[in-house]
């Protein structure tokens, strides 16, 4: 009687799911469309289009045939519209996808720009707080896709747009309806909530509604584009409708990577440098960026013009600037190449931070002005993430020097009393606080960044072998796992934005596997488990597509191709190359938990990444080789200048030339923890 009942459950149970979420096949019979129709000179005329056999109609009569075809592969379900113009036509054409799902209920998750409801970035930004209904260009989004996991019933629906033949058009307008100057590829997604019933957006060609997002926390009128057909022209618009099962919006945003990877395949690019000579460029860096006349000595990293690169009088340890971890990447790379120049410049970067850079509290001074001075209360106010990165460069650098037969006392007691204070700085429940004073009073107590303190004590434990750093870095994950990786909230990693990021999944990542790689059995496999959940959203972030650009937009005229590149947060809306250590932890995850797209994926990103390094022969918009671009500005977004195709007139290269070392220095974590 007793299984009876359970299976009397079950059903209940599966006839419940089956009300609330149609079959694949269905939703396309509930699917709405409409299309607008523009005449130049005129308003644009919009209709709801009904279906008549195979044929989309209107009530009146239309300049174009719109023929619909549905293909079914299980719950894969492509879905083709045919338009042949009859005379004529400027069309926008669009589709509304219902689910049935209560949208409070929902979580959406657009890749790249778009988790959960956006609610960590104010009204300023795209997110719940300003509306429930939005659509976006697809070149703001890291694979094309919208989705919507319904947290009720664990179902989701995803709608992925198949790829046609790259092209962008340049348009004389911004804002309002527009028509297309030429030919372009780029369709539009999103969703529709207000209703309270959720629905999913797509059409062609771009639109963005309610608002555009133009710039880091600047909204501005809509858009929407129109493209020309002539007489006996005809397109075809494809997308693919998916219908899943998640347990939660993590493993909702992983089987959507997944599927993403499957259908879109990615392929390698061919590399235009190896990785020695990546290294070989970028040292210039080190030689054209060093700054002597100061008690800290430093590479210039930030605020530096693209046009002329010429230094900047400030200083900062981690985040943008990495300026102890470009000196030991310059000593490194002097010692192996015989170039004495660089051992002694990265030498002397060391040296004035060992003696000039630290506070009265023992920790790093994060940021030093010298052409004007900090605001007396931000003097003594650190981040949880520079210091971990001033550590972690540290400890690469004394490992360097024990195995060359050199120590260096005074820097290992510097860095002991920082790990000891970071112990006390730790929250009961294992966090840290986001930003900080000497004193520890808090200034952000945003609990976010924790995990850029985990790495830092693993390799304080390696170093020094004090169990009590080990204790201290479970304890961080132990919060990570309950309050970031189960709830899939990723957020306040990077420094200049507190918002849903990349940074942040890849410090979970980072974090994760560290201590998987000092411990063993069943604890190991949990830190492997977290690491690989949290990898799938850092993987989320990286473009698996190539967004077209227009020409006489820079980077089309080079040849860029976005694939392999990283979107960077909600609310700053362009690629880098911050990846640092996570192509290696992948690489590794991709063999220990038999997912091969994470090694296909990191195949990608390893050969693309170099495609904007400055030579002599090819500065790629930067007016000295070796610094490397940082805000590539790949949709029409930009960071105060210049748009979509080029960068911002101010840069920071420091991180960009850290990262790219990391990237093609492989083995650097592994060798530190694993001997």
């Amino acid at each position: 009687m007793k299984r009876l009942h359970s299976i009397l459950v079950m059903l209940i149970a599966a006839v419940a799911q089956l009300t609330i979420l149609p079959s694949a096949v269905a939703q396309a019979q509930r699917l709405t469309f409409h299309l607008s129709l523009k005449q130049p000179g005129n308003e644009a005329t919009t209709y709801q289009l009904r279906e008549q056999g195979s044929q989309l109609i209107a009530e009146q009569q239309l300049p174009l045939s719109i023929t619909k075809e549905v293909t079914t592969d299980g719950e894969r379900q492509v879905l083709s519209l045919t338009l042949t113009a009859l005379e004529r036509a400027y069309y926008n054409i669009g589709a509304i996808l219902p689910t049935g799902f209560v949208t409070d209920q929902c979580e959406f998750y657009l890749p790249g720009f778009w988790y959960h409801k956006n609610l960590r970035s104010p009204r300023e930004a795209p997110s719940f707080h300003t509306s429930r209904d939005w659509t976006f260009r697809e070149d703001r989004l890291s694979s094309p896709m919208t989705s919507v996991f319904d947290a009720s019933s664990s179902q989701t629906v995803s709608v992925l747009r198949v790829l046609d033949e790259p092209a962008e058009a340049l348009t004389t307008h911004i804002e309002g309806d527009v028509i297309l100057s030429g030919r372009s590829s780029i369709g539009y997604l999103g969703f529709e909530g207000s209703s309270g019933k959720a629905s999913l957006a797509f059409g062609y060609p771009y639109q963005e509604t309610p608002r555009r997002y133009i710039r880091k926390l600047q909204l501005a009128a809509p858009i929407r584009a129109f493209a020309r057909l002539d007489k006996g022209e005809s397109v075809t618009l494809r997308w693919i409708i998916f219908r899943y099962s998640a347990k939660d919006f993590g493993q909702h945003v992983a089987q959507a990577w997944q599927q993403c990877v499957d259908e879109l395949r990615p392929k390698p690019l061919t590399p235009l440098y190896t990785p020695a000579q990546m290294k070989g460029q970028l040292a210039n860096y080190f030689r054209k960026a060093y700054v002597d006349q100061y008690p800290i000595k430093y590479h210039s990293g930030h605020t530096l013009r693209c046009d002329d690169c010429k230094p900047y009088p400030a200083a900062q340890l981690g985040f943008c600037g990495r300026t102890i971890l470009n000196g030991f990447n310059s000593i490194e790379y002097g010692e192996q190449t015989g170039e004495q120049g660089l051992v002694e410049t990265g030498q002397a970067i060391l040296d004035s931070y060992l003696e000039n850079g630290f506070t009265e509290g023992g920790y790093f001074k994060d940021e030093v002005r010298y052409h004007e001075p900090l605001p007396a209360d931000k003097e003594v106010v650190h981040s949880i993430r520079q210091q971990s990165e001033g550590v972690y460069a540290v400890l690469h650098y004394l490992r360097y020097e024990k195995l060359h037969g050199r120590r260096h006392p005074a820097w290992e007691k510097k860095i002991r009393t920082l790990l000891n204070r970071m112990l006390e700085l730790q929250k009961p429940d294992g966090s840290f606080p986001r930003k900080y004073r000497d004193d520890h009073s808090d200034v952000d107590a945003s609990a976010g960044s924790t995990p850029s303190a985990t790495s830092t004590l693993v390799m304080g434990y390696k170093y020094f072998g004090d169990k009590r750093y080990l204790a201290a870095a479970k304890r961080t994950v132990d919060y990570l796992e309950q309050n970031i990786i189960a709830p899939s909230d990723y957020f306040s990693s990077t420094l200049d934005a507190n918002c849903e990021d990349k940074e942040a999944a890849i410090s979970a990542v980072t974090a994760t596997y560290y201590l998987a790689m000092v411990t063993k059995k069943a604890e190991r496999q949990r830190y492997i488990d977290l690491c690989q959940k949290a990898t799938y959203f850092a993987m989320s972030w990286y473009y698996l597509w190539d967004v077209p650009f227009a020409q006489g937009q820079m980077l089309g005229d080079l040849g860029f191709r976005s694939r392999g590149w990283g979107n960077v947060s909600v609310e700053n809306n362009h690629v880098d190359v911050f990846i640092f250590e996570l192509a290696h932890i992948a690489r590794w995850l991709s063999t220990v938990t038999a997912e091969p797209r994470f090694a296909k994926v990191c195949d990608v990103i390893e050969s693309s990444m170099n495609q904007l390094l400055p030579t002599p022969e090819r500065l790629c918009g930067i007016g000295v080789p070796g610094f490397n671009p940082e805000v590539v500005q790949h949709t029409t977004w930009d960071y105060g200048r210049n748009g979509k195709g080029f960068y911002n007139d101010i840069f920071a290269p420091g991180w960009t030339v850290a990262s790219l070392w990391e990237l093609y220095s492989p083995t650097r974590t592994s060798d530190f923890l694993l001997h």
